[in-house]
């Protein structure tokens, strides 16, 4: 059994080095796991390829270009691994990597095919807004996992969260994705689900980065996301 790691990462400079020691540092062996992990670098004007290419054991795929997206350097990243269970890391320090084996048990079990880290099941099911996160961001989410549930029938409690795991097969084979940014979290989503898959989810712990530390999304992204599920749940 093998887990791919894909790692969508666009100027990280600051934290790439730190989080590919801490996905590296993961034994998985002891529960007869491989692991690969591959950074997909989408144009970055810093010196985030050359610090991810010092990382012993880890596969550097670089865009010569900026900005492709988040989505469409998730689709590079899939269509470049070769494990038998895939899952999103993002390249920032919000997310524990410790938390792999937790994430991936339900499918090496059987008992699911897609499995996402939530980050409101630690809080008793209520998704409590953490001290160093903006009001937007978490309203956003907050909004748009209602939503999600609304319009598709689910009881997700954290639907935008970076650890998104599922079988490589799904995919590889089940599903195509049109989405090219940050997008990609609510149109996977919603083919998942249009497809009939339940979502089995997982406590996560969870630490999110400042506007000043990096973080990319906004309002803008909000909009985006209504868009999306709106979309997806209109089209066949």
């Amino acid at each position: 059994m093998k887990l791919s790691v894909l790692i969508p990462a666009f100027n990280e400079s600051q934290s790439i080095t730190a989080i590919l020691k801490k996905v590296k540092n993961v034994n998985l062996k002891k529960y007869g796991i491989e692991k690969e992990i591959i950074v997909i670098d989408d144009g970055s004007t810093d010196d985030t390829p050359q610090k991810a290419k010092k990382v012993k054991g880890v596969k550097v795929i670089s865009y010569r270009d900026p900005n492709h997206g988040k989505a469409n350097a998730i689709k590079t990243g899939i269509k470049n691994s070769s494990g038998d269970i895939i899952i999103i890391q993002d390249a920032d320090l919000e997310y524990n990597p410790e938390e792999y084996y937790p994430l991936i048990r339900p499918i090496i079990e059987g008992r699911s095919s897609v499995v996402y880290g939530s980050r409101a099941l630690n809080q008793k099911g209520l998704i409590k807004k953490h001290e160093r996160a903006h009001w937007t961001a978490y309203l956003g989410g907050l909004l748009t996992t209602k939503l999600t549930n609304l319009l598709y029938g689910s009881r997700l409690t954290d639907m935008n969260t970076c650890y998104k795991v599922l079988k490589a097969g799904i995919l590889k084979n089940e599903i195509t994705l049109d989405a090219t940014g940050f997008d990609f979290d609510q149109e996977l989503t919603a083919k998942i689900l249009k497809k009939g898959y339940k979502i089995t989810e997982v406590p996560i712990s969870y630490r999110p980065r400042r506007w000043d530390e990096g973080k990319k999304v906004n309002w803008k992204t909000g909009l985006l996301a209504v868009w999306t599920l709106l979309k997806y749940r209109i089209k066949k």
